[in-house]
């Protein structure tokens, strides 16, 4: 039984459940994921207040995968081929979200949450504001966004790494996506810039984000000024 070293988790899940459930409910896990699986469980069974979530939470999210899928679209989004055609470049992401899977299990791709640069011009004219009106507003979620702007001496492109946590979103989901930030971040070699927004407010106005890439050195985002 893979119960080593998770004393506190489950002493924290007996507290708050009937001990007789816990215990019937571990008995038979023999690994990680199969302990990950009985812990959700337990916390839907019981009904565990949002405010006692935390050990629990922070333990069943170190056991999160990040999907081949999400590595392969990062490695794309990262290496600009200078030689790439222009089908290749019709089919580059400009923006992409990314997702807990339903068993909690897995970060994976948020099916058809992506903006790619065939689609610029014809069925996106604002790509920062088509990429706002993608971010669910009741959920949290993580996001590549591969950002084009101007300092005052260069033109460049830059991806940025967003972690989207609003207010409105439940807490446990709120807690298992800021336990798993980690573990897609350390896939995520190379990103420079990160960001945390927690709300519309943060994200309406592009002048954050410019910040977030150059300071007051940026001129313009997207084409449109600062």
């Amino acid at each position: 039984m893979y119960l080593l070293g998770c004393s506190k988790y489950l002493t924290e899940l007996s507290q708050l459940c009937n001990a007789s459930l816990v215990l019937d409910l571990l008995a038979e896990a023999n690994g990680p994921l199969d302990l990950h699986e009985a812990l959700l469980s337990v916390t839907e069974l019981c009904l565990i207040p949002d405010h006692a979530l935390t050990h629990v939470v922070i333990f069943m999210a170190s056991g999160v995968k990040v999907t081949d899928e999400v590595i392969a679209v990062f490695n794309d989004m990262k290496v600009r081929k200078a030689q790439a055609n222009e089908d290749e470049k019709r089919k580059r992401k400009k923006a992409i979200l990314f997702c807990m899977s339903k068993d909690l299990k897995n970060i994976v791709l948020d099916d058809g949450k992506e903006i790619l640069l065939g689609d610029l011009g014809t069925t996106v004219q604002d790509p920062y504001q088509h990429f706002v009106k993608m971010l669910p507003p009741d959920d949290c979620r993580y996001a590549l966004y591969d950002a084009t702007y101007e300092t005052k001496e260069t033109k460049k492109e830059d991806l940025v790494f967003i972690f989207w946590a609003p207010e409105s979103a439940p807490l446990k989901s709120k807690m298992i996506y800021a336990s798993s930030k980690d573990a897609i971040k350390r896939k995520f070699e190379g990103i420079k810039h990160e960001w945390q927004v927690n709300g519309l407010e943060d994200l309406k106005d592009r002048h954050t984000l410019a910040e977030k890439l150059g300071g007051s050195s940026v001129v313009s985002l997207e084409g449109a000024p600062i």
